[in-house]
């Protein structure tokens, strides 16, 4: 919430019209009688005066439903706020809503038994769905990270679009929800390029760009274009005491082990992850990322900066926990398309 704060603030936006809930997340689904459900409840209705749509985005924590992680799936501290978030829809009734999780959902099985529950939760509700599993690098983001997004319409605004269902169906019929047209670089040929694998690695040394790949979906250019150097985050990089000579036998860009991973330059970043001891090292630096080459690689405004007085592990808990920015406006201005709705 600090950092949510601090960036709004670097970008100029203003206040969130409702505020900010500074409680625990699964306190809003209590009973609606209690704070802050009522205050939720309340802000819903006054809502309603001015717009004509509500809808209810999230992404709950994914750690326990990562194949990486931890694997405690929905009895884990952070899975619960899942079905919290389910339970929240349900007494709510916005009229869409985005759940946004990790693919190890769909390919683990006690895990994608529990999303086929949270479905039928969400179905008995009154909800319609479309499902995708994107690539932030679809989107124009320089990352290859793999996400499920799960979007619910409520069946009477689909009706109201003259959309035909059948009585049962879980399902929007295809090809209604328009989910190609924010996508810039599809999936089945955005890794067909003829990606460079590695170069030996020398400090500051000049590595021209191949020919023939995006160079816009590369690390280098994202490290350029947000100036990465001479942002407010820049010195925010964790500095070993030991171990540092190991960092430069690693080569520009193999990021074939779990951690000391070395990205390219010229290429994309694997999934902008940084804990559970992944170390992602700068392509020419002996040293690892900066939070500013983070955000980067995240796809955020240059202007978006973290406070300083945050720690290293909670910026970078922050970065790696986030949706990257160009992947979650192109899901927004999808949505918008489909719902009609002039910005």
């Amino acid at each position: 919430m600090q950092a949510y704060r601090y960036s709004r603030q670097c970008l100029n936006l203003p206040q969130p019209e409702y505020g900010y809930c500074e409680g625990e997340a699964a306190d809003v689904t209590q009973l609606i009688t209690e704070q802050p459900a009522l205050r939720l409840r309340e802000s819903i209705q006054d809502a309603r005066k001015n717009y004509d749509t509500i809808g209810f985005i999230a992404g709950p924590p994914c750690p326990d439903f990562s194949i990486g992680g931890k694997n405690r799936g929905h009895e884990g501290d952070k899975g619960k706020l899942s079905a919290s978030y389910a339970e929240l829809i349900c007494q709510q009734q916005p009229d869409f809503f985005l759940f946004e999780n990790v693919k190890g959902l769909w390919r683990t099985k006690k895990h994608q038994a529990f999303y086929q529950q949270l479905k039928l939760k969400l179905a008995a509700a009154g909800y319609v769905f479309v499902e995708r599993s994107i690539n932030a690098i679809e989107y124009g983001v320089p990352q290859d990270r793999d996400r499920i997004i799960l979007i619910g319409f409520s069946k009477n605004l689909v009706r109201d679009k003259n959309i035909d269902l059948s009585e049962n169906s879980q399902m929007l019929p295809e090809n209604y929800f328009p989910w190609e047209s924010q996508i810039l670089y599809p999936k089945s040929e955005v890794f067909s390029y003829p990606w460079t694998e590695t170069d030996l690695f020398a400090i500051d040394n000049f590595l021209p760009c191949p020919a023939g790949i995006p160079q816009e979906l590369t690390v280098e250019f994202w490290f350029q274009k947000n100036d990465v150097l001479n942002h407010p985050n820049s010195e925010h990089y964790f500095k070993p005491k030991a171990g540092i000579k190991r960092f430069a036998t690693v080569r520009e860009g193999d990021v074939s082990k779990k951690s000391f991973k070395r990205l390219h330059r010229w290429r994309y970043s694997p999934t902008a992850c940084y804990g559970n001891n992944e170390v992602h090292l700068h392509p020419y630096q002996v040293r690892r990322l900066s939070v500013a080459e983070a955000l980067a690689i995240q796809s955020l405004p240059k202007e978006f900066a973290l406070p300083g007085e945050m720690t290293l592990t909670n910026m970078f808990k922050t970065v790696g926990n986030g949706v990257p920015y160009l992947a979650a406006r192109a899901i927004a201005k999808t949505i918008v398309e489909f719902l009609d709705i002039k910005y």
